[in-house]
């Protein structure tokens, strides 16, 4: 009996130090990762809740807050400054994602090749997309400056007319979209040169030996394999085209006569210049579902043709 208990006994004890070792592991993890992810839970999700009761009154920062429920949501369906401000938004959103796609596609397959300074064309394709957005709006103001910009500059020589740009109404919007392209498209270039770099060789290999083309061979082989890259190149891209306010700011401030004024530079005039934190806090939520709306409608169509990646 003393031997079998004796037993028993070392069994549990040997049982308990495992779990106790995992304890302390899993103890010692939450120590360094516990005050960061309190920090960005913190920082993330208690904002959001309290900017949905915001959204719920008329506040201006600093008197007491007055509750008039649903009241700001219904306003927004009728402003003619939201509504401006959502077409602006959309427009931008169209040329700009279908756009960022393609010239990533395009520009990987070329800096897929074999071919010097390879490894320089790819830094200088990609530097764009680590400058600041700040940055490059100023530097854009600069290239397009209608007086003694450098983009007039290659018109004169080109013997046309020179332009407004940022400065024209009916122009400004279409050249915020060549800027954020400008640097944007790193970002897709090398989501999609690692992508083409992880298509299996025997599938082109086998494609060319049955004789096809280089384009059946992209269209039947490489394309298909993009697909799930592609999904979420667009689902980035849309959020980024969504969410654009930086470039904006830096460049047009909304300008000229309003007609660069995206979504978020509305909810950050609401907000910050007019003290309207109710009614901007409002049309703040209603971007973000329908920014949550279009990324699971993109999901959902891709899964419809079996392009699976979230």
């Amino acid at each position: 009996m003393a031997i079998t208990f004796a037993a028993s006994s070392h069994a549990t004890v040997r049982r308990a130090r495992p779990r106790g070792r995992a304890v302390r592991r899993n103890l010692t993890g939450w120590a360094f990762a516990g005050p960061a992810t309190a920090l960005v839970v913190g920082l993330s999700l208690f904002p959001a809740i309290w900017a949905f009761f915001i959204s719920r009154a008329r506040w201006n920062g600093i008197a007491p807050g007055v509750q008039v429920g649903w009241s700001n949501y219904q306003r927004l369906a009728s402003d003619p400054d939201m509504l401006a401000a959502a077409r602006h938004t959309l427009l931008l959103t169209v040329l700009f994602v279908p756009s960022s796609i393609v010239l990533g596609i395009v520009i990987a397959i070329a800096l897929n090749q074999r071919i010097r300074l390879i490894g320089f064309y790819r830094t200088c394709i990609f530097v764009p997309y680590v400058a600041s957005a700040a940055a490059t709006g100023i530097l854009a103001g600069f290239v397009f400056n209608p007086q003694f910009g450098a983009a007039n500059d290659v018109l004169r020589h080109l013997g046309i007319p020179q332009q407004q740009f940022l400065e024209s109404p009916t122009q400004a919007l279409y050249v915020i979209c060549v800027i954020a392209l400008w640097g944007e498209v790193g970002f897709t270039t090398v989501i999609y040169l690692a992508a083409l770099q992880d298509i299996p060789k025997e599938l082109v290999e086998a494609a060319r030996m049955d004789g096809a083309s280089r384009w059946r061979v992209f269209r039947h082989v490489t394309m298909p394999e993009l697909r799930p890259v592609t999904v979420f190149a667009a689902v980035w891209q849309t959020i980024t085209a969504v969410q654009l306010f930086d470039l904006i700011y830096t460049t047009t401030r909304g300008g000229p006569l309003n007609s660069t004024q995206t979504v978020v530079y509305y909810i950050y005039e609401l907000a910050f210049q007019t003290q309207r934190l109710g009614y901007g806090a409002a049309a703040a939520y209603l971007l973000f579902a329908v920014t949550l709306l279009l990324t699971l409608g993109i999901i959902w169509y891709s899964r419809r043709r079996g392009s699976e990646v979230f």
